[in-house]
């Protein structure tokens, strides 16, 4: 159902504000070259800064603007699962095609608190969803066996792993067959992902160069894992230089710099380090993103 490059897309800002254009300017570019899904209010979309009118806007921002031609994953999630239920209750009425739920973070739930959770969620709302498991981020990692568990639901169709852990995500895949959907969730592991059985990416880099995220999962399916490790290398440096602060510091800098957004963050997050800036500027110009 959900495979191939997808974008966690970035939600820009102005004077205080979601940038209703800049965001459908984003969509678009992502879409012109060849990103096959659209995830709105993700970690990288500041979901946790959005108010709650904010997050449902930008949702139904981006499912009338990508218009069914890719699949829009909504996050969803909370650490609160009323306020998830809401969210993607909210998902499904507007038209979304999915919707991605983040382990509750700050609880730090026991894995029958996580079990419930999303068997909830699952069970209230009739729309596919996608685990999201980043426990760098959440403090709780949801193990292999309660994600098999929760396979068993039928609108739970897929994980975004987004460990690092190929072991973690091996496990899971052993577990849930290829019927369960296996997403990438960290961009420095795309390739070997995808070579234990991975069906795609939800990817913070396809912000910037969507379409070399998208021509190295095209190339790998296709066969030609020799292309696909040369994209990986020429993707690896940008993947770095997103990763020099906290994500969507770089990312959201790197675009600004593209001029396709304001650079504005919202607090807690705060403008990159001068040293850190120049070195984003390196990457992004010998990719020949900026001049």
């Amino acid at each position: 159902m959900f495979q191939g490059a997808m974008t966690a897309i970035v939600t820009p800002f102005k004077a205080g504000k979601v940038d209703e254009g800049a965001l459908q300017k984003l969509i678009e570019f992502q879409l012109k070259n060849g990103i096959k899904g659209i995830i709105p209010c993700g970690t990288t979309g500041e979901s946790a800064t959005l108010a709650f009118a904010e997050h449902k806007r930008v949702v139904e921002i981006t499912v009338s603007t990508v218009n069914k031609r890719v699949p829009v994953i909504a996050g969803a999630g909370s650490n609160n699962t009323e306020e998830a239920l809401e969210l993607t209750k909210f998902a499904k009425s507007i038209g979304a095609d999915g919707a991605l739920l983040i382990t509750p973070y700050y609880n730090r739930p026991t894995p029958r608190g996580l079990f419930m959770h999303y068997e909830k969620i699952a069970k209230s709302v009739d729309i596919p969803i996608i685990i999201y498991n980043v426990p760098t981020r959440t403090g709780t990692n949801i193990l292999p066996q309660t994600v098999y568990e929760l396979s068993k639901i039928q609108n739970i169709v897929g994980i975004k792993e987004a460990t690092g852990d190929l072991k973690q995500a091996s496990e899971i895949i052993k577990l849930c067959g290829d019927r369960f959907t296996m997403l990438s969730g960290d961009d420095y592991t795309i390739l070997p992902f995808l070579s234990i059985g991975g069906h795609g990416v939800i990817s913070v880099v396809a912000n910037i160069v969507p379409g070399l995220v998208s021509r190295l999962i095209e190339e790998f399916i296709s066969g030609n894992t020799k292309k696909a490790k040369e994209l990986h290398y020429k993707i690896f440096p940008l993947t770095k230089a997103c990763f020099l602060e906290t994500n969507p510091i770089p990312v959201k800098t790197a675009l600004s710099m593209m001029g396709m957004v304001s650079p504005e963050l919202r607090l807690p997050l705060c403008p990159m380090t001068d040293e850190n800036i120049n070195a984003l500027k390196l990457a992004l110009k010998a990719n020949g993103l900026i001049s």
